[in-house]
C-alpha cells in the first residue's frame, strides 16, 4: 500500500508552468550551439505537378557562407521518410515534383541567414502539368488512392434505405487545418564517433525519427540517439513530419563532423509540412417520423496529398467516428483516401475522428430540419443503448455508455430548453442579428488502431538518497504528461512530488517507443511507470520482511515514510538501507493495452479499449448583413473518468475546444490554381485569438465518472475528445442561418464557416430556402 495526501486526483501545477511563464523553459532552439555549428535550409519546388528538366545549383554553392548543397545523390541509404514503409515520401525530389514546396535540395552554410538566402538562388526549369488540388479535382482526374480504402458494414444498408419512410441525400465539404504549433519544426544533430549521431528533434515520435535517420544514413538504429525534453506544441504535426528535418540535419552532421541545425521559417514550415485532412462527405440516410435512423450509406473522401503518410489510419478513424453517439442498425461506410498534388496530410488532434463525427452530426441536423424538430430530440432518439442497440459499424459493443447521463445533466444545468425558447422568440423580431444554440455529444474511441503501438516502457531509478528519476517513452508538448506520470510515481512510493525528476525522452534509455498520440500518452506511459514502481517497492518490501521480521501486508509507503507495522523509517533511509543490502533500485516497467484487436480486411474487431464522452452547448449570434459572428456562451460537461489532475484536464478541454472552434470557423487553408498555399502565415491564416473565446465559458468534469476498464487510477484520456465539442458551435451557427428562412431547411454550411461562408449561406436561404 502507498499514499500521500493530494498527489493523485489533485490539481497539481504543470511541472514546467513557472518556466513557461518566466521564459526559462528550454526548447531546442535555446540549447547552446556547439562551436562550429552549421545551418541548413531547404530549397523548395515552385510548381505543384511536373518534372524537373534542368537544375543549376552553382549559384547556390557559390553564395556567401555556403559549405555544401545536398541532393538525393548525397544520401547513402534510402531516399525516403515514409512512416508506412510504402517508400513514397522522398527526402529530396529527384525528377518528379508532386506538390508546391516539395524539398529538392538543402543548403548548408555557416549561418542560418546565409543558408536561407542561398536556397533562393537555384535555377530550376520544369515541365509543368495541371495539378489536382482538392478532393473533387482528384476524383475527376481519376487520381489513385494513396492507400487501400476501408469499408465498414453492419446490417444491410443497401436494402434498408429504400424501405425507409424518409430519405435524405447530402454532401458536406470539411476543411483542413494547420497545426500552428508555437514552436515550429527544428532539429539539431551532433556527430559522434563511428556511426554515432545525437539528434535533438522536436518530435512526438522519437523512435520513428531514430529509425528514419538510420535508414537514410544506412546505419543501425543503435547508432542514433534521439533526445527531446519538450515541444512547444505538436497536435499531431510532429508525429511524422519531424522526420524530414532530423534526417537532413544528421546527414550533414555526419558528412562534415560538425553540429548542424535546421529551423524553417513559419511560412516554409506551413508550406512544406502536412496538415489536417480536408474531407468531402457524401451521405444518404433513411429515418422514420420520429427521426430514428434506419440506414446510413456514406462515402468519406479525403485530400491526402502526394504520399500516404498516415492517411490510411486517419481515414479509417473518420469512419470509426461517423456514428459518434448514434446507433446505425444498417450502415455502409467507405473511405476514399485520395492522392492530390498538395503536401502529404498527416495526423492532427482527433486523427480523422472529427471529420467523420461532423459528417454524422450533419445527418442528424438534416433529419431534424426535415421533420421540424429540435436537433437535440433527434440526437436523443438515436443514442446508443446500454443492453441493446449498442453495436458500432465496426462490430464493437459499446459497454461503457454514459452519454445519456452526460447530456441530461448538461441540458438541465445549462438551461438549454429555456435558452432555446428565448432564442426562437428573439429571432422572430430581430431582422439583422440572429442567434442560435446547439447541444452536441461526443463519443471518442481511445487506443491506437495500429494495435502494436499500444505499448509503453519506462525506466525508473531510486537513488540512495531517496530521490527518484523516471524516464518514459512519451513526449511532453505542454499537455502535462510528465506531471501526471510524476504524480503516479510519487503516489506509488508515498513521497512528495519534489522527490521525482522526469528526464528528457531519450531513445538510449527507453527503446521502441510509440508516438505520443491517440490521446494515449498517460494511459500507456503512466501504467509502464507504475509497473516499474511496483517492482522496486516489492524488492523493498522483501528486504523489510527479512530485516525486520514483519509481514508484508504490514508494510506501507505513506507520507515520505515506509511504515513497518507500528514503526516507520524515512523513505530516504529505506532507500539507503536497500542500497547497502545490495537491493536493485532500478526497474524497467512495461505495459500493453489489453482486450483490443482489429481486422482491417474484415472491418471488424475491438479497436478501442474504451470510449470517452462529453457534451457541449454553444450559443452564438450572427450579423446577417456582414456574416460576422460571436460565440456568446459555451457550457461543457466532459468525461475524463476519475481525473488524475483536474486542472490539467480542464486546460486540455478548454484548449481543445478553442482549437476545434478555430478549425470550424476561422482557420481556412487556401491554395491557388497553381497549387501554391496562400494562407501560410498569421497574416493570412487566422487561428483563434484570446478575444475569440466565448464570452461565458463554463467547463465542468463529470466527477461521478470512473473508467470501467483498468486504466491508470480509473482515469480516461483527455487530449483529443474535447476537440469535437466545438461541433456545437457550427450547429449553433447553422441554426442562426436557418432562422432567416424560418428553419425550413438545414443550411448547406461547409467548414470552416468563415464570415464569408455565413453571409453566402444567409443569402442562399433568403433566395431559395429549399437549397440551403
Amino acid at each position: 500500500m502507498s499514499d500521500i495526501k493530494g498527489v493523485v486526483h489533485s490539481s497539481i501545477p504543470h511541472d514546467s508552468a513557472h518556466k513557461h511563464v518566466a521564459g526559462s523553459a528550454e526548447y531546442i532552439d535555446d540549447i547552446p550551439e556547439p562551436a562550429g555549428t552549421l545551418h541548413l535550409y531547404f530549397g523548395l519546388s515552385e510548381i505543384a505537378n511536373g518534372t524537373i528538366t534542368d537544375i543549376d545549383l552553382n549559384p547556390v554553392s557559390d553564395a556567401e557562407g555556403v559549405v555544401a548543397v545536398f541532393t538525393a545523390k548525397d544520401i547513402p541509404g534510402v531516399n525516403d521518410v515514409s512512416p508506412t514503409g510504402l517508400h513514397d515520401e522522398p527526402v529530396f525530389a529527384e525528377k518528379t515534383i508532386e506538390f508546391y514546396g516539395q524539398p529538392i535540395f538543402a543548403v548548408l552554410a555557416e549561418t542560418r541567414d546565409q543558408a536561407r538566402r542561398a536556397a533562393k538562388l537555384a535555377d530550376i526549369s520544369y515541365d509543368k502539368l495541371t495539378p489536382a488540388i482538392d478532393v473533387q479535382a482528384a476524383m475527376d482526374a481519376n487520381y489513385p488512392h494513396v492507400t487501400a480504402p476501408l469499408t465498414l458494414k453492419f446490417g444491410d444498408a443497401k436494402s434498408a434505405l429504400p424501405k425507409a419512410k424518409h430519405q435524405i441525400k447530402g454532401e458536406m465539404e470539411i476543411g483542413g487545418q494547420d497545426h500552428f504549433y508555437l514552436e515550429g519544426h527544428i532539429a539539431m544533430a551532433i556527430p559522434g564517433e563511428d556511426d554515432d549521431v545525437l539528434v535533438y528533434s522536436s518530435t512526438q515520435h522519437p523512435t520513428e525519427v531514430q529509425h528514419m535517420v538510420a535508414h537514410v544514413l544506412d546505419i543501425p538504429s543503435n547508432a542514433v540517439t534521439v533526445n527531446i525534453r519538450r515541444m512547444g506544441g505538436g497536435f499531431g504535426g510532429k508525429e511524422t513530419q519531424s522526420n524530414l528535418f532530423a534526417v537532413v540535419a544528421a546527414l550533414a552532421a555526419k558528412k562534415f563532423g560538425r553540429a548542424v541545425k535546421i529551423r524553417p521559417d513559419r511560412d516554409d514550415d506551413m508550406i512544406a509540412t502536412g496538415k489536417r485532412h480536408d474531407f468531402l462527405a457524401q451521405y444518404e440516410v433513411g429515418f422514420d417520423d420520429d427521426g430514428v435512423i434506419s440506414a446510413v450509406d456514406a462515402v468519406l473522401a479525403a485530400r491526402c496529398g502526394y504520399a500516404s503518410d498516415l492517411s490510411g489510419p486517419v481515414t479509417d478513424r473518420a469512419l470509426f467516428h461517423t456514428d459518434n453517439c448514434y446507433f446505425f442498425p444498417n450502415v455502409h461506410l467507405q473511405s476514399r483516401p485520395m492522392k492530390t498534388n498538395t503536401v502529404s496530410n498527416t495526423a492532427y488532434r482527433g486523427f480523422g475522428g472529427p471529420q467523420g463525427m461532423i459528417a454524422g452530426e450533419r445527418m442528424i441536423e438534416e433529419i431534424a430540419y426535415a421533420l421540424g424538430k429540435d436537433p437535440l430530440e433527434i440526437r436523443k432518439a438515436n443514442f446508443y443503448g446500454t443492453d441493446e442497440r449498442n453495436v458500432t459499424p465496426y462490430h464493437q459493443v459499446v459497454e461503457d455508455n454514459i452519454i445519456h447521463r452526460v447530456v441530461e445533466e448538461l441540458e438541465q444545468n445549462s438551461d438549454y430548453q429555456k435558452r432555446r425558447a428565448e432564442i426562437l422568440k428573439f429571432n422572430q423580431t430581430s431582422s439583422v442579428i440572429k442567434r442560435g444554440i446547439a447541444l452536441t455529444p461526443v463519443k471518442f474511441g481511445i487506443s491506437f488502431t495500429a494495435t502494436w503501438y499500444n505499448q509503453a516502457s519506462a525506466l525508473l531509478h531510486v537513488y540512495s538518497d531517496g530521490s527518484i528519476q523516471i524516464n518514459h517513452g512519451g513526449t511532453e508538448m505542454g499537455q502535462g504528461l510528465n506531471t501526471k506520470v510524476a504524480q503516479i510515481v510519487a503516489d506509488g512510493f508515498g513521497v512528495d512530488m519534489a522527490q521525482i525528476k522526469i528526464t528528457a525522452t531519450n531513445t538510449s534509455k527507453v527503446p521502441n517507443t510509440s508516438a505520443t498520440a491517440a490521446s494515449s500518452g498517460t494511459d500507456l506511459n503512466a501504467m509502464a511507470a507504475l509497473d516499474a514502481v511496483d517492482q522496486i517497492k516489492q524488492r523493498m518490501i522483501d528486504l523489510a520482511v527479512s530485516e525486520f521480521g514483519i509481514a508484508a501486508d504490514q508494510i506501507t509507503f505513506i507520507d515520505n515514510y515506509v511504515h513497518l507495522g507500528e514503526h516507520k523509517i524515512p523513505f530516504a533511509d529505506m532507500a539507503k538501507k536497500a542500497y547497502m543490502a545490495r537491493t536493485h533500485l532500478s526497474a524497467a516497467g512495461f505495459y500493453k493495452t489489453p482486450k483490443i484487436h482489429w481486422d482491417r480486411e474484415k472491418g471488424t474487431g475491438r479497436p478501442f479499449f474504451y470510449f470517452a464522452y462529453g457534451a457541449c452547448v454553444s450559443e452564438v449570434a450572427i450579423d446577417t448583413l456582414t456574416g460576422e459572428y460571436q460565440v456568446d456562451r459555451v457550457d461543457i460537461l466532459h468525461d475524463v473518468g476519475k481525473s488524475l489532475n483536474p486542472a490539467l484536464d480542464k486546460g486540455q478541454i478548454e484548449g481543445g475546444f478553442i482549437q476545434g472552434m478555430g478549425w470550424l470557423t476561422t482557420e481556412e487553408l487556401w491554395w491557388d490554381d497553381n497549387g501554391r498555399l496562400r494562407t501560410h502565415a498569421p497574416s493570412t491564416y487566422k487561428i483563434p485569438l484570446a478575444s475569440d473565446r466565448p464570452l461565458v465559458f463554463n467547463v465542468e468534469l463529470a466527477e461521478w465518472s470512473q473508467n470501467k476498464e483498468r486504466t491508470i487510477r480509473r482515469s480516461k484520456a483527455v487530449g483529443e475528445p474535447p476537440f469535437m465539442l466545438a461541433i456545437s458551435v457550427l450547429e449553433a451557427l447553422s441554426m442562426a442561418v436557418a432562422s432567416v428562412a424560418d428553419y425550413k431547411t438545414c443550411p448547406k454550411l461547409d467548414t470552416p464557416a468563415t464570415p464569408e461562408r455565413i453571409l453566402k449561406a444567409v443569402e442562399r436561404m433568403r433566395k431559395s430556402p429549399s437549397n440551403g
